[in-house]
């Protein structure tokens, strides 16, 4: 008789702890947009959370603290004409956020420490390029100020922030359809796309080229996603010819079979993958579930390994996943989701159970750190790099807010004058408040005028 041995791993026992009521955040209005990005944002000073907004796009920016109810009138990033649809934070300065919206603009927004105290209306700068909507904007992993974008135009665009200047563009010639995601590999050396054609691209964006392509790696018409993963693969999940929902993992050099192909269920939501290089998990999260499923990675086959899920009654209008750094090592805590409700936003702590409060170094390797390992120009002239690591044993100490400074004399007329990080306003900035100003001093003048009138009527009586 057979008995069949269960796979050791110490990840099995890996649970789901949602936040209690008073460390989420109340009354929050989740935007409405049916884009399948994930409306939010966290780092380990800020959450950011697309909402609702009349006259225009806006997301609201509150410091991780600042848990309970959110007052109706709290100030929110406002800048953009239209709704926003993506958003995400710079990987080596938590102060910085970018954003891509329906009016065909990016735009990087510099949050002071503390959060925001009035609407910030003035991006650090506007990056504008694209003919039609943003819905996917992605920081390089390791290169300082380098940021890439993809528009419903089918158009990649990579910026150098530091200058507001499109460095490379992907046209229409590499994706003919909508771009559904894009993800940069550990050393920003090359992307990987997912596209409305039903194609997955491996592409190598400073040259142009597609060093790898996989047609129809899910059979269904719904919306694929694709990751990198470790050691040269990546993950894709999408939906089956009978609709049900799928993940797969492929060889980037073998892209004729996958490693591993596993059906889910028959739920019509996109499923969205977080990948935590450091423990090779891999979370799934669909929007319209109530539920994170999670997924190890090993180097032998079956490759792709189940390991449990997170259940939860309400279903989640987007979701928001915490870098490392961000975490509670001291719980054991590996990963944190920020799970959106339609009014709410409610952590959810991925912990191993573990009896010893000491630093468990098997569950936390060096990790990324906040600094780059390269600069843009070192980068667009050919350099990869993994990120700098930095070790959780002692917790993570953020580093003091870094400035992010455009350099306004390289502008290539892509990008509308805005201001620096050091406060000095743009002229446009400039000649609105003068505009303002003299419509003040009108109706002080009209005013005083009226005044005096009034002065001679209650003489004269």
């Amino acid at each position: 008789m057979s008995r069949q041995v269960v796979r050791s791993s110490k990840f099995r026992h890996v649970f789901g702890q949602p936040a209690k009521a008073d460390q989420c955040y109340e009354d929050v209005r989740v935007s409405q947009t049916t884009w399948d990005s994930g409306f939010c944002a966290v780092n380990p000073k800020f959450v950011a959370l697309i909402c609702e907004a009349s006259g225009g796009g806006a997301f609201l920016v509150l410091p991780l603290a600042k848990t309970g109810r959110v007052d109706k009138n709290v100030p929110m990033v406002c800048g953009h004409t239209a709704p926003v649809l993506d958003i995400t934070w710079c990987p080596h300065n938590d102060n910085v956020i970018a954003s891509g919206s329906e009016d065909c603009t990016v735009m990087v927004w510099e949050i002071p420490d503390g959060g925001l105290t009035l609407p910030l209306r003035e991006p650090v700068v506007t990056l504008e390029g694209h003919t039609k909507r943003v819905g996917v904007v992605a920081w390089h992993p390791t290169a300082q100020n380098v940021l890439l974008s993809a528009g419903c135009d089918n158009v990649i665009m990579v910026w150098d922030v530091g200058t507001g200047a499109a460095v490379l563009t992907l046209g229409p010639d590499v994706h003919p359809d909508t771009i559904y995601s894009v993800d940069w590999s550990r050393d920003g050396g090359l992307i990987c796309t997912s596209c409305r054609d039903k194609r997955v691209r491996i592409i190598e964006p400073r040259k142009g080229t597609v060093v790898a392509e996989k047609d129809r790696p899910h059979e269904g018409t719904r919306p694929v996603r694709a990751v990198f993963v470790s050691e040269g693969k990546i993950l894709t999940t999408g939906f089956s010819r009978m609709s049900e929902r799928q993940v797969a993992l492929w060889d980037t050099k073998h892209l004729e079979e996958p490693l591993s192909l596993q059906e889910l269920d028959t739920s019509s939501g996109v499923l969205l993958p977080f990948f935590d290089p450091d423990t090779n998990i891999v979370y799934l999260c669909g929007k319209g579930d109530s539920s994170i499923r999670y997924f190890e990675i090993t180097s032998e086959a079956p490759f792709l390994h189940y390991l449990s899920m997170f259940s939860s009654k309400e279903s989640q209008r987007g979701m928001g996943y915490m870098p490392k750094r961000g975490l509670e090592v001291n719980k054991c805590e590996i990963a944190r989701f920020y799970k959106l409700h339609e009014r709410r936003c409610e952590p959810i702590a991925m912990t191993v159970p573990r009896k010893s409060d000491l630093f468990q170094e098997d569950l936390y390797p060096p990790t990324a750190g906040p600094d780059p390992a390269l600069t843009a120009e070192e980068w667009l002239g050919g350099r990869d790099a993994g990120p700098l690591l930095i070790s959780l044993k002692d917790g993570y100490v953020p580093p003091k807010s870094r400035e992010l400074r455009v350099n306004r004399g390289l502008d290539t007329g892509r990008r509308r004058a805005a201001p620096e990080a050091s406060g000095t306003p743009s002229s446009d900035a400039v000649s609105r408040l003068e505009e303002e100003m003299r419509k003040l001093q009108a109706i002080v003048q009209e005013l005083q005028k009226r005044l005096d009138r009034l002065e001679e009527t209650v003489q004269a009586k």
